[in-house]
């Protein structure tokens, strides 16, 4: 008999009636089971599931689409930033300007460059209307002075119709003093000093701006080695000429100074291209190529005096030789540059008091090396001295007004060579 079905057999019939009453059971069994799970296709959807699920996904894809929005927008400003598209293309149309102002442009400057500061310093209206006034010219970085609010096509002129407009800029020889001499011809000679009062007199908006001699003079000789920048090889003989402005001599190299800014003081000026100079001479290798057994400064000194006796580039490394050469001998060195450095009239033939003159430059009557470099010392005379020629040399005149110059181991033979330069009538003095 099936487990889990009961049978009563004492009434005929009554075994179907159990069966039905199992079958309805069973019925509502089931029932209660389907409630539980509907079936999927009779069931009404399940709406609040699925909206929400919805909802989510459009919420991402309105954030994406605003992210995208935004990351084109910016891709798009940025380009026409570049492309110029938003910049501003101001102008102004007054060409008088209505003000003075001194625009300083750094070497190397871009035109792009160029507009910003003319646009920031008001000189122009925009970027966009000094580039397209430039078209593309080459321009020059230094000091301008220039007027602010003009159109920028003014602009474009002032800054390229040669010196016109421009300030501060000093153009030093190799050789130059620091103080104006005069020549035998009658002929003076501006010195670096009054190179930079001319370069920096300038009127801004009726003031006189500028440092004159004198007061570059009083900077140099007074004061102190950090307000002029005077480097650690050269103070000591800064010290020891305190209170005379020569004690700066030679520490101001020689070249193009495109920025002497009138509106610093003296003191600031000097500062600024000593500083300047001092990066130069050490580039040329000053404190680390010297093969001359000298000291730094004493190079500088000696490369002075080679500056000043050479004619001819060819000539550099054996006047270097002969200076140290007689240096090595304890020999007067008695070169007439250093003679002429404190003179008052600067003479090829020194003679007379100039000979004899008796200061710490004249080597005719001192040992040794002058106080202080007797000139602007540049490159080619730098390397010479720091590299000389290889020779027993003690002794070179210059014969003819060509340059020519011949050198002499023995007085006898120099004696020889003068006498040439006394017939080409270069030399008077001591000739026969």
């Amino acid at each position: 008999m099936p487990v889990g079905r009961t049978h009563f057999l004492d009434t005929g019939g009554q075994e179907a009636l159990v069966d039905d009453l199992e079958d309805e059971t069973g019925r509502r069994d089931r029932g209660r089971r389907s409630r539980g799970r509907r079936d999927n296709a009779s069931a009404p959807p399940r709406r609040g599931r699925t909206g929400a699920n919805r909802g989510r996904r459009r919420a991402v894809l309105v954030v994406v689409m605003v992210f995208l929005l935004a990351l084109v927008g910016g891709v798009g400003y940025v380009g026409a930033r570049m492309t110029g598209l938003l910049e501003s293309s101001k102008d102004y149309d007054n060409v008088a300007g209505t003000a003075d102002v001194v625009v300083d442009i750094p070497e190397n400057s871009t035109l792009q460059d160029f507009g910003q500061i003319l646009a920031d310093d008001d000189v122009v209206g925009s970027v966009k209307a000094f580039l397209d006034a430039a078209g593309g010219q080459a321009m020059s970085g230094g000091l301008y002075k220039l007027r602010t609010q003009i159109p920028a096509t003014r602009a474009v002129e002032m800054l390229t119709d040669g010196t016109a407009h421009r300030v501060g800029r000093v153009v030093i020889p190799e050789g130059l003093q620091l103080d104006s001499k005069q020549g035998i011809d009658g002929k003076t000679t501006p010195g670096i000093f009054q190179m930079i009062a001319d370069a920096t007199a300038v009127t801004i908006n009726g003031q006189r701006e500028g440092v004159s001699v004198e007061q570059l003079e009083q900077a140099a000789a007074q004061g102190s080695p950090d307000e002029l920048g005077i480097p650690e090889w050269a103070r000591a003989v800064s010290a020891e000429l305190a209170g005379d402005h020569r004690r700066i001599e030679g520490l101001i190299a020689p070249g193009t100074w495109e920025s002497v800014d009138p509106r610093q003081s003296a003191s600031e000026i000097l500062k600024s291209l000593i500083t300047q100079s001092t990066r130069r001479f050490e580039q040329w290798g000053l404190l680390t190529d010297n093969g001359s057994g000298l000291t730094p400064y004493q190079s500088l000194v000696a490369a002075s005096v080679v500056e000043r006796e050479v004619a001819q580039a060819g000539d550099y490394a054996k006047v270097a030789r002969v200076i140290l050469n007689r240096l090595a001998k304890d020999q007067r060195l008695e070169m007439d540059s250093t003679a002429n450095y404190t003179a008052e009239v600067t003479n090829i033939d020194v003679f007379g008091d100039a000979y004899k003159a008796d200061n710490k430059w004249n080597t005719y009557r001192n040992k040794g090396l002058p106080a202080t470099p007797i000139g602007a010392v540049g490159q080619r005379a730098l390397d010479a001295t720091e590299h000389p020629a290889v020779g027993q040399w003690l002794y070179f005149v210059t014969i003819d007004r060509t340059g020519t110059t011949l050198f002499a181991d023995t007085y006898e033979q120099h004696r020889v060579n003068r006498d040439r330069a006394c017939q080409n009538k270069l030399l008077q003095t001591g000739c026969g």
